[in-house]
Order: C-alpha cells, then sequence, then structure tokens
C-alpha cells in the first residue's frame, strides 16, 4: 500500500474559517471521492493551525488516478480556489507500507532486505 500524508499550514487566524469551508464545501465536494481516505486531522498541540488528511491507495498509479478525478471535479476546484488564500503552506508526504516490518512483537521489527 501507499499512503499519501497531506499538511496544509493554515494562516493564523483563519482555522475556523477553514473548518467552516470544509463543512460547508469542502466535504460535500470530497465525499464522493473519499474511498481512499483514512482520516482528516487538525493539529492542537505542537503542529497547530495545520489540517492533515490521510490517504491510502494501491500504488502510485491509483494515487494519480485518483487526484486526476479530484481535480477534474468543479465542485471540488471551486472549493479549493476559496481554500487557497488561506493556506500558508501546503506539504505531501509518500509512505509506502513495508512488509518487511513486523509489528507482532511491541519495540521489534524486523530488518529490511
Amino acid at each position: 500500500a501507499l499512503y499519501e500524508l497531506r499538511t496544509y499550514t493554515i494562516v493564523v487566524g483563519k482555522m475556523n474559517d477553514v473548518v467552516s469551508l470544509y463543512h460547508k464545501e469542502g466535504w460535500p465536494a470530497l465525499e464522493k471521492h473519499a474511498a481512499n481516505l483514512c482520516g482528516y486531522l487538525t493539529g492542537d498541540i505542537g503542529a497547530m493551525n495545520t489540517l492533515t488528511h490521510l490517504w491510502r491507495f494501491e500504488d502510485d498509479a491509483d494515487r494519480r488516478a485518483h487526484w486526476a478525478r479530484v481535480f477534474a471535479d468543479d465542485d471540488f476546484m471551486a472549493f479549493a480556489a476559496k481554500l487557497r488564500p488561506m493556506l500558508q503552506s501546503q506539504e505531501n508526504k509518500l509512505m509506502f507500507n513495508r512488509k518487511t516490518f513486523s509489528t507482532n512483537q511491541i519495540g521489534q521489527t524486523s530488518s529490511l532486505p
């Protein structure tokens, strides 16, 4: 599996506006594309003023096809146009689920090949 972690840093003082926009327009636009969504999270301690979402894909082709569908959605693009001025930055991380790690025993993992 391939996981994509997207973290948006929100302009200070705009978090309530961003959350409100997500409730009114963002989620209705994304809901039809949310099959791979693991969760949406906001930062409270440490990384404040952040909105993070985690997505799971089979591979990079699946990820690229997903975002192509999202970006072709007029409702999502209208939402994104309103969201962008409230963003300070965006960071994307791609993470792979390595089957060589064992999670059966706490604190112990097998080595990578």
